[in-house]
């Protein structure tokens, strides 16, 4: 499902069987948050057609996964957040090389 970069060492196996939406490795990307919104209203879906057909086992697996979304989405809320706070860095100042000073500059 493509919606971020997976943390986890390429040749290492996946415990979440690639349904990185549950996944702490995650990291989403912010360019993809209407995919996770899509995501989410989908398992929303899913979630009341589990209980309305007495899916109950179903029902947990796919509220797992309904966190999951959420966290995601407040993941990517943050980042946006963070990137878009300005850091005001200074002027830096000019440093003398050692041993000189302004007065032995100024004479000829």
């Amino acid at each position: 499902m493509s919606i971020g970069t997976c943390g986890r060492a390429f040749p290492t196996p996946c415990v979440h069987e690639h349904a990185c939406v549950r996944c702490a490795l995650l990291r989403p990307d912010p360019d993809q948050r209407s995919r996770i919104e899509e995501f989410r209203d989908n398992l929303i879906a899913r979630i009341a057609e589990a209980e309305r057909e007495g899916r109950l086992g179903e029902v947990e697996g796919l509220k797992v996964s309904l966190i999951g979304a959420h966290d995601k989405r407040a993941q990517v809320d943050a980042l946006v957040k963070r990137q878009s706070i300005a850091v005001e860095l200074g002027m830096p100042g000019v440093r003398q090389p050692a041993g000189t000073t302004e007065a032995r500059r100024a004479k000829p």
